[in-house]
């Protein structure tokens, strides 16, 4: 197969939804199918695991759904179930089957019960939730602890004409069957009932009646409020900023452009950034490196758009199971032309000639960390039978879009970048030999800068950062992506200010090795979201267990790398154009 053919395949595969989540129609009668999908704890999102592997009713021979690959990232594993549904026909106490139940049996369901274990099934793409069972403990002497499972579910289903608007689950008329003290085989039989009613919500509001009506708490009445609070504290901090250095530069300026003598004070006090001005531009250490991080960090710049406005425009469905995924793994192959012809157009600029070494380095800079992440928090997953275990086949898949697609299309934007590269636009030559840098003051050291730099834009993204996380690893429906998207660029814009100003001020201290320096300043914020991450899994969130602690820790590492190299670029960028701005309006002896 072609490359061209592949990629053709693996778009429509991604992103063009299955024949079952088409446009569903009914005729009274009809059969509408209904998938078994995953359960799990309810405090760990993702910890889950395949509905059958519960002693539940299952039929003999499963027949499991195709899933796109986002659906399958999302640790869907979808299965035909016994229960028989009609369009528009009500069901009462249908038997769904009979079951003897071993001890060891009702004890693994009486551990799923005590650790809150919920249900999830898939009718007409659908999600219906429910939790297996209903658990009483009483703290008063006597002391009682009673658990039961919830033998008989009504399932209660909306329509509008020929189209299913909303389904759920009921259990509250239904009295729970007692798995306490059980010594020997127990006889069990499940039962379900079915009740359509008409509904007025138009097929194409139906995404509205599912939100309105989750199965999962909401907490998103205060949203707005602290978002414009947050708002109205950065643009505060914004002109601050802008306006001290502006003017502080202003002076800088107008003193150093005097052609008068006794112009040797200028080489005094904070003030002395044009006397480095032929050691300013003298390249770093590391080049290579350096320059991945800023092809890398241009790409998840551009993804993280891409995303956003995606979203914004409706291209594809959030509501539909992992859509997102889907495109977040089509855009970053797409991508990886953006960071192979950042990398190696700048490398060149500097003087670089191993662009071979520099397009490995680049390509394998992101994607080492994140095989050897998701390596450890697979095998975890896959040891305890988790269904957020990838099947052989989807590794595969992964591989062979990052061979065919992603890394040829790195080297090919690397090839286009060197090609199209010139010299490096510096206002000012640079000596043979490095000026000495006098003795900083511990406030201009660069862990104080990190902090400075780092902490500044995290203060920005903090309210919005708790949202994110509780949609990632909470319950919540994150739906508000124009705030989001405001968000996004007030981020960096606050990196990209605050990288100006800690480079002047480093400047104006004779230190001229600002190069890595304002990378790790903002970058820095990547450490602040980590730790922020240690706190929501401590403070925030109820989740425990080996599993869901692996994959928390492993991903949010990755997610504080990602934002090291997008603001570290966002920085860089913003401090070079400050630099040769500048030096190109100081008058040179």
């Amino acid at each position: 197969m072609c490359l061209p053919h592949f990629f053709l395949v693996l778009c429509l595969w991604l992103l063009v939804p299955s024949p079952t989540f088409a446009d569903s129609r009914y005729k009274p009668g009809d059969q509408v199918m209904l998938y078994v999908n995953k359960v799990g704890p309810y405090h760990n999102p993702q910890e889950t695991y395949h509905f059958y592997q519960l002693p539940v009713c299952a039929p003999q021979q499963i027949r499991h759904k195709s899933l796109t690959l986002g659906e399958v990232l999302d640790g869907d594993r979808m299965a035909e179930s016994m229960y028989r549904i009609s369009f528009q026909k009500n069901m009462e106490k249908e038997t769904l089957c009979e079951m003897k139940l071993s001890v060891s049996q009702v004890e693994e369901l009486r551990k799923a019960i005590e650790e809150l274990y919920y249900f999830e099934f898939v009718l007409d793409d659908i999600p219906i939730r429910g939790f297996l069972g209903y658990m009483e403990e009483s703290g008063f002497l006597p002391h009682t602890h009673k658990i039961g499972l919830w033998s008989h579910l009504d399932f209660n289903i909306e329509y509008n004409d020929d189209r299913i608007i909303y389904a759920n689950v009921s259990v509250r008329d239904v009295k729970p069957f007692s798995l306490d003290d059980v010594r020997e085989t127990l006889s069990l039989t499940h039962t379900y009932s079915i009740r359509w009613s008409s509904s007025s919500v138009t097929y194409e509001r139906r995404g509205d009646r599912l939100r309105d009506s989750s199965f999962f708490p909401k907490s998103l009445e205060i949203h707005w409020l602290s978002i414009i609070n947050s708002m109205v504290l950065v643009f505060l901090l914004l002109g601050f900023v802008v306006i001290i250095l502006m003017r502080v530069l202003k002076s800088d300026l107008a003193r150093y452009n005097l052609d008068e003598e006794g112009s040797d004070d200028m080489e005094q006090g904070d003030n002395g950034w044009k006397i480095i001005h032929t050691d300013v531009f003298r390249f770093p250490p590391y080049r290579s490196l350096l320059c991945a991080v800023l092809g890398v960090g241009s790409q998840f710049l551009a993804l993280g758009t891409g995303i956003i406005v995606m979203v914004l425009l409706g291209l594809f469905n959030v509501h539909r199971h992992g859509a997102i995924n889907s495109a977040a793994i089509l855009l970053y192959a797409l991508t990886c032309c953006v960071s192979g012809y950042v990398s190696s157009n700048f490398y060149r600029q500097l003087g670089g000639d191993r662009w071979v070494w520099n397009i490995i380095l680049t390509t394998s800079l992101f994607s080492a960390p994140f095989f050897l992440t998701w390596s450890v928090v697979n095998s975890v997953h896959w040891a305890n039978g988790s269904t957020q275990a990838l099947p052989a086949t989807t590794i595969l898949l992964l591989l062979t879009v990052w061979l065919l697609v992603g890394f040829p299309l790195t080297v090919i934007g690397g090839i286009f970048g060197k090609n199209s590269a010139g010299n490096l636009d510096a206002p000012c030559r640079t000596k043979n030999i490095a000026r000495e840098i006098p003795r900083q003051p511990w406030y201009k050291s660069a862990p104080v800068h990190m902090a400075i730099g780092g902490f500044l834009p995290f203060s920005a993204i903090s309210v919005e950062l708790y949202y994110i996380f509780a949609t990632v690893w909470g319950r919540e429906q994150y739906t508000l992506y124009g705030i989001l998207f405001i968000v996004f660029a007030i981020l960096l814009s606050v990196g990209a200010c605050i990288s100006v100003a800690l480079t002047y001020f480093q400047l104006s201290g004779e230190d001229y090795r600002w190069w890595w320096r304002s990378i790790l300043s903002t970058g820095s914020t990547g450490a602040f979201i980590f730790l922020y991450s240690v706190f929501y899994y401590w403070r925030r969130s109820n989740m425990s267990g080996i599993v869901q602690s692996v994959e928390f820790f492993g991903y949010s590492f990755l997610t504080a790398f990602v934002f090291f190299l997008m603001l570290g670029t966002v920085s860089f960028v913003a401090s070079l154009r400050f630099i040769r701005y500048i030096y190109v309006n100081l008058k040179m002896d």
